[in-house]
C-alpha cells in the first residue's frame, strides 16, 4: 500500500474548493474493505475520472492456473474531477468510499507523472505469464529453505502459480519435489 514515508514527497495538499485547472490533479480515496470496485463504479456515475490500478495474480485451480486481477493498492482508488466546476466534497459520502486521504484538512494531491508511472508498471506486470512473473526459471540451480529439505540443492524443473517443481537427488534417485516459491533461494 502507499507507505507514508516513501510516498509523502509525491503527495501535495490542495484546497478542496480550489477550481481545477484544465487537467485537474489526482486525488486519493480510501475505500471500505474490498469495496474498490464499488467505489469506482459510483465515482464514475458521478462523472469523476477514476483509476483503480490492478495487478495480475495467478491462482491455482483444478484445471491449472488462472490469472485474476486484484487491486494494486488495496483500499485505495485514484480520482479527479472531470470538469472545473466539479467539487470533490461528494466523494467522502460515495458508496464504497471511507474517506478522502488528507494532510490535515487538505486533500492529498498526486502528480500526473506518478499516475503515469503506476499505469506503466500495471501494464508491464499484466503482460507477464506465470513463468515470467517468477524469479525461478527451468534449469536454474536453487537451494531449498524447506524445513525437511533444508540446504539441499536442485534444479528448477517447472514453475507454477503456487509452487515450483524442483529436481533433487534423494537417496541416489532423481526426485521431483513441489515447494512454495518462498521456500527456495537462487544459488
Amino acid at each position: 500500500m502507499l507507505e507514508t514515508e516513501d510516498r509523502c514527497h509525491d503527495l501535495q495538499p490542495l484546497e478542496e474548493t480550489a477550481a481545477p485547472t484544465l487537467l485537474s490533479p489526482w486525488f486519493l480515496a480510501y475505500t471500505k474493505p474490498r469495496m474498490e470496485s464499488v467505489a469506482q463504479i459510483n465515482l464514475q456515475q458521478q462523472a469523476f475520472e477514476v483509476y483503480l490500478p490492478l495487478y495480475k495474480k495467478f491462482k491455482k485451480t483444478e484445471t491449472g492456473s488462472v490469472s485474476v486481477f486484484e487491486p494494486m493498492f488495496p483500499r485505495y482508488i485514484f480520482f479527479r474531477p472531470s470538469r472545473p466546476s466539479q467539487s470533490i466534497t461528494t466523494v467522502r459520502s460515495t458508496k464504497g468510499v471511507n474517506n478522502v486521504v488528507r494532510f490535515g484538512f487538505e486533500p492529498a494531491v498526486l502528480p500526473d507523472t506518478l499516475l503515469q508511472t503506476i499505469r506503466q508498471l500495471e501494464h508491464s506486470r499484466n503482460q507477464l505469464s506465470v513463468q515470467d512473473a517468477s524469479p525461478y526459471k527451468a534449469g536454474q540451480r536453487v537451494r531449498l529453505k524447506h524445513n525437511a529439505l533444508n540446504n539441499m540443492q536442485g534444479l528448477v524443473h517447472s514453475v507454477g502459480s503456487q509452487r515450483v517443481a524442483v529436481l533433487l537427488e534423494i537417496m541416489g534417485r532423481p526426485t521431483v519435489v513441489q515447494v512454495e516459491h518462498h521456500q527456495l533461494e537462487v544459488e
